[in-house]
């Protein structure tokens, strides 16, 4: 390599993570968020949208990523989770107004050039993992964005969770804090939530164990099958198993390809105009001119 190449190098900024975003978990947040008088073109709802591409575009100038990929559900076929569990994630209802923003939202994130991740069976958190394990093959760092702490079995070293905390205020996750927070290492996330339950996606957990509980059984026994192994839990250790694989994102997700790439901020600039959603598109469209966005 010649001189002038290693200045070159040494001038070149090291590429971004791959950024992985949960669809679902932040159109939820936006849409509840934001008044439900926002409106788009012919006075459909809009709020949701807005709140989601303003949150995604605060992401992108934050991470400046190599590449983005956002997982979706498929709300409207039931993964192998709700197969094998029936109260799983029972009685959750969605609002007809947020329902109808999520195919905009994937046209939004289409439009600027980034990977929507979406197939029925699958969930956006397994698509976050495998996100993560694409990122390992290649050697690239990695931040997941998501509401769910669910996520939190994804922190390595190399692998950063960004968990919001409050309005505005985004909390960056690695296995320092995931044992701050729950007193386990990443890779327990899944036994402690077996363990301890879950509420909002109606696990039950084991009978009389609460998070202290899981968190002192798992530095006893490293794992949940070593506790069972060990006697504990005898009458329940299939429905525990069961509880510990339902709490495992599945790494093996069918992503689209995912390759480095630059934003079309002027495509995305013109679907906002279409939209008649003009802070957002003038939002884009100084993006746009801005000399590197990369």
């Amino acid at each position: 390599m010649s001189a002038k190449q290693i200045r070159r190098a040494a001038k070149r900024k090291p590429a971004g993570p791959l950024l992985a975003v949960d669809g679902d978990s932040f159109a939820h947040r936006s849409y509840h968020a934001l008044p439900k008088t926002i409106r788009m073109a012919g006075n459909k709802p809009a709020g949701a949208v807005l709140g989601f591409a303003n949150f995604l575009l605060k992401l992108y100038e934050a991470e400046q990523p190599r590449a983005v990929v956002v997982g979706w559900d498929t709300l409207e076929a039931p993964t192998y989770r709700h197969k094998a569990f029936a109260a799983y994630q029972s009685g959750r209802q969605f609002d007809r107004e947020l329902l109808a923003q999520f195919p905009l939202l994937r046209e939004f994130v289409a439009a600027c050039g980034f990977v929507n991740a979406r197939k029925a069976g699958y969930e956006a958190d397994d698509f976050l993992a495998a996100a993560v394990a694409l990122a390992k093959k290649r050697k690239w760092p990695v931040v997941v964005a998501s509401g769910d702490r669910d996520t939190f079995q994804l922190a390595s070293e190399t692998s950063t969770v960004l968990y919001p905390v409050r309005a505005g205020e985004i909390a960056r996750i690695g296995p320092e804090q995931v044992v701050e927070r729950y007193r386990v290492l990443p890779e327990q996330v899944p036994d402690f939530i077996a363990l301890r339950g879950d509420p909002s996606d109606k696990l039950p957990g084991a009978k009389g164990v609460g998070a202290d509980g899981a968190a002192a059984l798992l530095l006893k026994y490293g794992t949940l099958e070593a506790m069972l192994k060990a006697g504990r839990f005898q009458r329940e250790a299939e429905q525990l198993r069961l509880f510990r694989k339902i709490a495992t994102m599945d790494n093996k997700a069918p992503l689209p390809v995912v390759k480095a790439t630059k934003p079309d901020w002027v495509n995305a600039a013109a679907l906002a105009r279409k939209w008649q959603l003009g802070k957002l598109a003038e939002r884009l469209e100084r993006l746009a001119d801005q000399p590197s966005h990369s």
